[in-house]
């Protein structure tokens, strides 16, 4: 039996409640409207049920299953689907064989894969020259960003939908449509809310429909009935049956690269207070805290730099507590740095001064070093004239001496007007006079 086969009544009553109030249309479908509001592409190629390829992803719960479920029902094609985590090559090719003898008499079909991620990119590109004959149409359902997780040749012949977490009015709706249904949902349990109840589970159940449905199936069996037959339900109560709070964090997904994009972007805006909720989500998400550290250490010297030199001690500090303390202590030095990082005054120079002689170096001519800068501490090197003529710089009472350090004089660190850096600033505007 596949994702999509008709069930018989015995077992539809033994399916969960987020199975049951799946739509059974467009009419039905809640959220999305980026994907299905009028007008737009994705519901154009479903309303003209045209034989199309495409990726769905996005997180748990936000609709991709139950929107392929609807095409598979509603489309001209006949529907094949599989599911990568118990799939292999040898069954799609099973059912590209048999869609091929389909097309000969004319019938097209259209296969789902869901989890499609957990295919690598040999097994995807098996799809390739069928997809684009027309044997096949084909849409792949995955929580990962197709961008990282495909077959670029793949990606090429598809179109790329992203299903965003339902928002809590969206997750709201879902609940009060399975609350009122007497067949498919809980209407005829006579359910009694506490004010707020449903926004407050919406909210906590971070876009998610599965787990909001899946919440309210539970207390509607939970829960006791009342003098008159009600059965009523808490917050508290709904709260206690969802347990802990999900935080989705996958460290080889958007979300790793996208957390730790925010939290590097919040120190270098010097935004205490947006670190520190960027740093909670990644440390209750379970990030590596080394990962965190590490990239810290690097923002102390490419955003921070000189103009606080001491914000790569404690950066490095940071890292060293991490590593000898551990979690969940460790988290404490991680905040510490984060927010000392953050307040801190800014500048790039060492960082674009590095990356501009880099790109002289590869791509310039390569400079030769001046004789009195050759290493002179070797047996002969005198007689070669390695080293003659250098100036020793503390033998002269100011340390600065005119002499020449490259034998084409370039520019590359430009000290900002920040922190220390302006001091630097002043004594290099002063060297440069006297040289």
């Amino acid at each position: 039996m596949d994702l999509f086969s008709g069930h018989s009544s015995a077992f539809k009553e033994l399916q969960p409640l987020a199975a049951r109030m799946r739509p059974a249309g467009l009419n039905e479908f809640v959220g999305q409207d980026h994907l299905l509001g009028k007008g737009r592409v994705l519901r154009r190629l479903i309303e003209s049920r045209r034989l199309f390829s495409a990726v769905f992803f996005g997180p748990p719960g936000c609709g991709k299953t139950s929107l392929a479920r609807l095409i598979a029902r509603t489309g001209k094609a006949h529907s094949e689907s599989l599911s990568a985590v118990v799939s292999n090559v040898a069954e799609v090719k099973t059912v590209i064989a048999q869609a091929r003898m389909r097309a000969a008499s004319g019938k097209s079909t259209l296969l789902f894969i869901d989890e499609f991620h957990r295919f690598n990119r040999a097994q995807q590109e098996v799809l390739l020259p069928h997809i684009e004959e027309g044997v096949i149409g084909f849409i792949g359902l995955t929580t990962f960003n197709p961008f990282f997780a495909l077959a670029p040749a793949l990606l090429s012949r598809t179109q790329i939908f992203e299903f965003k977490p339902l928002d809590p009015s969206a997750l709201v709706r879902i609940a009060e449509r399975a609350l009122a249904d007497p067949e498919r949902g809980l209407g005829s349990e006579r359910m009694e809310f506490e004010e707020g109840a449903l926004e407050a589970l919406a909210r906590r159940c971070e876009g998610d429909a599965r787990r909001m449905l899946q919440t309210l199936e539970l207390a509607s069996g939970l829960a006791s009935p009342g003098p008159e037959g009600k059965v009523p339900i808490r917050t508290g109560e709904l709260f206690e049956i969802l347990q802990k709070k999900l935080i989705r964090h996958d460290r080889d997904g958007d979300e790793h690269y996208d957390l730790i994009s925010a939290l590097i972007k919040s120190l270098r805006g010097s935004d205490p207070d947006a670190a520190l909720y960027w740093l909670a989500r990644m440390i209750a998400a379970g990030e590596d805290p080394r990962f965190i550290a590490r990239r810290m250490v690097i923002l102390a010297s490419e955003d921070v730099g000189n103009a606080d030199p001491r914000a790569l001690v404690l950066a490095v500090s940071a890292a060293r507590a991490v590593e000898f303390v551990g979690m969940p202590e460790a988290r404490l030095a991680l905040a510490q740095a984060a927010t000392y990082l953050a307040c801190a005054p800014k500048s790039n120079a060492s960082y674009r001064g590095l990356e501009e002689a880099l790109r002289d170096v590869n791509e310039g001519e390569i400079l030769p070093v001046p004789s009195h800068l050759q290493d002179a501490s070797w047996a002969g090197a005198g007689k070669l004239g390695r080293g003659e003529g250098y100036v020793y710089p503390h033998r002269h009472p100011s340390g600065r001496v005119d002499q020449e350090y490259l034998p084409a004089p370039k520019k590359y660190y430009r000290p900002a007007d920040s922190g220390f850096e302006s001091e630097i600033k002043k004594g290099d505007g002063r060297r440069r006079e006297k040289i």
